[in-house]
């Protein structure tokens, strides 16, 4: 083989070489950008993969509570429903009774205060006194009399009442008028009696 021959050859191969080692390099960057690629992927997958799992703990969370808010709301309205219901009921018996009142032994005194707190309410100095049958047979004009001249007032028998139990009294002129019947007084009571008459029927102490 000529020299010049060997020279070419000689270039050849180390051009050879010199493409080996660039095609080497560049696989090697293509690999490592792959890795680098591949591994970005991963860490975004994995974030992804979390911020996913934290969004549906806490959307869990808050279906929970939520859950448990309006389970507890559902038990309280329950439970203030059936307060109102036995409320209704107490009173409703208590109502009932009332037309059994005038039947006691002493519905003469509780006639008699009936009519001092309606005097102390109107104000006045004459008033005209309704009541039902029972209550003015026990509110005779001389009952009535002695009652006036204990409390400074003039009373005079008024209009019987029709419904009620107990009694209204009125300024001639029907001006003005204080009833004071045992179904208003219940009415009157009603709210500051809801408090004590629940914990009774809860079985608590007063």
């Amino acid at each position: 083989m000529s020299p010049e021959q060997n020279n070419v050859q000689a270039l050849e191969s180390a051009i050879m070489e010199e493409a080996a080692k660039e095609a080497h390099k560049i696989l090697a960057e293509a690999q490592a950008q792959a890795d680098s690629i591949r591994g970005q992927a991963q860490a975004q997958s994995d974030a992804k993969r979390e911020t996913i799992l934290q969004q549906a703990r806490e959307e869990a969370e808050a279906t929970r509570e939520h859950t448990e808010a309006t389970a507890q709301l559902e038990a309280q309205r329950l439970k203030l429903r059936r307060r109102e219901e036995a409320l209704t009921r107490v009173f409703a018996d208590a109502h009932q009774q009332l037309a059994s009142v005038a039947q006691w032994p002493d519905y003469e005194q509780i006639a008699h205060r009936l009519v001092r707190e309606a005097v102390e309410h109107l104000g006045t100095d004459e008033a005209l006194v309704r009541a039902d049958e029972e209550t003015q047979r026990v509110l005779s004009g001389e009952v009535l009399a002695d009652l006036g001249q204990e409390l400074g007032v003039r009373l005079h028998t008024g209009e019987l009442l029709a419904q009620s139990i107990g009694v209204v009294l009125e300024t001639p002129d029907h001006h003005r008028r204080y009833d004071n019947t045992l179904e208003t007084r219940l009415g009157r009571m009603k709210d500051s009696l809801r408090t004590p008459v629940y914990h009774i029927l809860m079985g608590e102490t007063v």
